[in-house]
């Protein structure tokens, strides 16, 4: 049996009909960029999150970068972040002559552990950027009582997170900034690259809408050193189609990851830890194994795709290693690349595929053992 990590065709075919229809209209209009279907789902997602305004942009990473921009985030300016993400959350940073300051994370929830943000707070910290990794909210509250308290920005990359909540209230009820990304594998994916920014603050709302367009207002005026960074109008149009369905398509996430624990109660395997105040969206349904690399290459000789997110933490990649960080400062980080696998998880998911990933997890398990008593004879 063949079992992908996500499957993208099977999707497109419930929604065909409409996303057609969609691009049609869109490419009828004559208007391509910065439309009514943009302005729809700027509203559609605002409204979704629990955020004021919604701007859409042409990526996640964008997305963070026009946020740090609006919030005056620049040269000298540290951010506090995890080092256990997506390169984009801390690339961006360096791109503004900003320094990344990371703090580990959380080993149950893989998020920043806030419990060790103040004490790497300094007089250059302007702002804490947490990840929602995996679909999971990190800890507001206390992030948002330390940004209070020492006059930071809160910004959320929340792009593996669109629909979660924390406490019943969603990703744009909290902080200053959360960010979205619309890559074609994410819990609402379009066809390309997208991304959004929500925000109750109508400061930044008015600054982001001016630095995504070159700065300009309109009509070749400039009042800010601006980007290109404008979100497609077929790509909104497509987005909007797919956004009747993400409710639906996150609960059938959840009972995926049901059905998982289910399935693999009694197994050697760590299982994704939910913090009881959140609504986990299951972007991926990552798992822990000590021998996490066998694993992986007995599922992928048996047809099961798998990917690890992330091998690597970035304070020990090159291109941060002018930071200063060595191997042992985040151990929890290190630890945790290591030792996660995300298993497939997507809604077009069968029970007869969940099963057979789970007996293949088994199976390398008894294999395993059965070694190791030969081993042990001899």
């Amino acid at each position: 049996m063949i079992v992908p990590m996500a499957d993208l065709k099977a999707q497109h075919q419930e929604i065909e009909a409409e996303v057609h229809s969609a691009v049609l209209e869109v490419l009828k209009s004559g208007r391509y960029v910065l439309g009514e279907y943009v302005q729809q789902l700027e509203n559609r997602i605002a409204q979704f999150s629990g955020a004021r305004f919604g701007i859409g942009v042409a990526s996640g990473t964008d997305a963070i970068l026009l946020s740090l921009v609006a919030c005056d985030i620049g040269p000298g300016d540290e951010v506090i972040t995890t080092p256990f993400t997506f390169v984009a959350t801390v690339e961006v940073m360096a791109l503004r002559g900003a320094r990344p300051a990371f703090v580990d994370i959380d080993p149950c929830t893989y998020n920043l552990d806030h419990r060790q943000v103040e004490k790497k707070l300094t007089s250059r910290t302007k702002a804490i950027l947490p990840v929602d990794l995996y679909g999971q909210m990190a800890a507001r509250k206390p992030l948002i009582q330390i940004a209070q308290q020492y006059n930071l920005r809160l910004i959320a990359d929340s792009a593996q997170a669109i629909g979660a909540k924390q406490n019943g209230l969603g990703i744009g009820e909290y902080g200053d900034v959360a960010t979205l990304s619309f890559y074609p594998t994410k819990n609402l994916g379009g066809c390309g690259d997208g991304g959004m920014i929500l925000t109750h603050n109508e400061e930044i709302e008015q600054r982001t809408r001016l630095y995504r367009n070159h700065g300009s207002g309109g009509k070749y005026s400039y009042s800010k050193i601006g980007y290109c960074s404008r979100l497609d109008e077929i790509q909104a149009a497509i987005l909007l189609a797919k956004m009747k369905l993400i409710e639906r398509w996150n609960e059938q996430r959840q009972k995926n990851a049901n059905r998982y624990r289910q399935l693999l109660a009694g197994s050697r395997v760590e299982l994704p830890y939910c913090a009881h105040e959140n609504y986990h969206t299951y972007h991926q349904f990552t798992i822990r194994h000590s021998r996490r690399d066998e694993l992986q290459e007995f599922l992928r000789q048996n047809g099961v795709s798998s990917a690890v997110y992330y091998p690597h933490p970035l304070h020990l990649e090159e291109a941060y290693r002018y930071l200063g960080y060595k191997p042992g400062d985040f151990p929890e980080s290190e630890r945790a690349a290591k030792e996660v696998l995300s298993l497939p998880i997507h809604p077009e998911l069968t029970e007869e595929q969940i099963a057979y990933v789970t007996e293949m997890i088994f199976k390398f398990e008894r294999r395993n053992d059965n070694q190791g008593s030969i081993h042990s004879d001899k």
